[in-house]
């Protein structure tokens, strides 16, 4: 079996459209590429990614494409391996001659991919959450998802509202949650939150009731803040169920999606976490400017797809939006001008939140854009 996957919506209408007699010749796709986590632990991340700018391109090309300009996408499955990544951008630049890439599901794939995307001058919009994508700017590099660092924050502030001073910290050991943890002991003290233990354990892990019971068994712990993606959140909930933890239980914006709930059961039940509009759009208030982006967007994602939307296909969704914009307003696929366009993006609506990027940010959310929800009865309650 070959060690990657590669899906391309392919523009052959307009390629062969100019083969007859005296036609004109058909213009030169927009090369869209991508490396998403399809496969492995990070699948129900990257999945929906995928599905979202498929779809997406598929309609935009019945439409015409960009500028009469059909779209290409070329879409590399990483299966969540940083050294995959890494390698599927360099073929996107060097054999596909893509003009943008959109990806990156994971902050560990972002990271890896960045070193070869970067020296490249190449436009990239990252799906994942580490802050390290964007902190410090880069200058070809962007990103759609909100920062470890904001999820951190939100965090703590709901904490502090509730009374809540001593807390311990469990998070995965790589990537994604060791930003998140490392990101919330700095920001913890500006909260008055105290750290009173401090356990980590892998993404592969079957059990973390070792860490768990280490937890319990500290005194004066008066809430439980897990940061991670993937399966290792849902064992970690689970876990804390079965030994029998009634503190209040805190996740990041890393398990924003249907598919957690449906992994962890009953053990959800009150699970409290920061997340986008888009999974609770029929709650936000008519005049939140967002409800009408993310509900047609919710409607267009579970039609098609006969699943509940995540927050993950819509950080797809606004990658792509914002990059087929800034081509627009640059006239052109040229590099330099889209990523100048790109850092221009100013009061975007997008599934995410209102975007306005700037040299200095390269993300441009604020922390208006975050909700707090609570799981009940396995869905999702707005809990601002």
């Amino acid at each position: 079996m070959r060690a990657f996957v590669k899906w391309g919506v392919a523009a052959l209408a307009a390629m062969t459209a100019g083969l007859g007699a005296g036609a004109a010749p058909a213009a030169e796709p927009v090369k869209i590429g991508a490396f998403l986590s399809v496969t492995g632990p990070a699948s129900f991340l990257g999945e929906p990614e995928k599905k979202t700018l498929e779809m997406y391109v598929g309609r935009l090309n019945k439409e015409g494409g960009v500028e009469g300009r059909k779209i290409e996408l070329v879409i590399y499955d990483d299966a969540g391996a940083p050294d995959k990544a890494a390698t599927f951008a360099k073929r996107l630049i060097q054999n596909d001659g893509v003009d943008l890439i959109i990806g990156g599901t994971t902050t560990g794939t972002s990271m890896a991919a960045i070193k070869v995307i970067e020296p490249a001058a190449v436009p990239f919009i990252s799906l994942a959450g580490g802050i390290d994508i964007v902190e410090p700017v880069k200058k070809w590099v962007f990103k759609t998802p909100h920062t470890d660092r904001m999820a951190a924050e939100k965090v703590f502030a709901d904490m502090k509202k509730r009374g809540i001073t001593k807390v311990a910290m469990i998070s995965e050991d790589a990537g994604f949650g060791k930003s998140g943890h490392d990101q919330s002991l700095k920001v913890a003290p500006l909260y008055g939150i105290e750290i009173v233990a401090d356990e980590v354990y892998s993404p592969k892990d079957p059990d973390v009731t070792a860490q768990l019971t280490k937890i319990k068994n500290t005194p004066g712990v008066q809430a439980v803040f897990n940061f991670g993606f993937g399966q290792g959140p849902a064992i970690v909930t689970k876990n804390f169920k079965q030994i029998g933890m009634s503190v209040p239980f805190y996740q990041s914006h890393g398990v924003a999606s249907k598919k957690y709930i449906e992994l962890s059961g009953d053990a959800s039940e009150g699970v409290r976490l920061p997340a986008a509009g888009l999974v609770v759009a029929e709650q936000l208030p008519a005049t939140d400017p967002q409800k009408p982006v993310v509900t047609a967007f919710k409607k267009d994602y579970e039609t098609a797809f006969k699943s509940e939307v995540s927050t993950f296909a819509g950080h797809a969704y606004d990658g792509l939006q914002m990059a087929l914009a800034a081509i627009k307003r640059a006239g052109s696929t040229d590099k330099a001008k889209v990523r100048d366009e790109i850092e221009k993006t100013s009061g975007y609506v997008g599934t995410g939140g209102l975007v306005s990027m700037s040299p200095t940010d390269h993300m441009g959310l604020s922390h208006a854009a975050f909700h707090m929800v609570e799981i009940r009865k396995g869905d999702w309650l707005l809990s601002d």
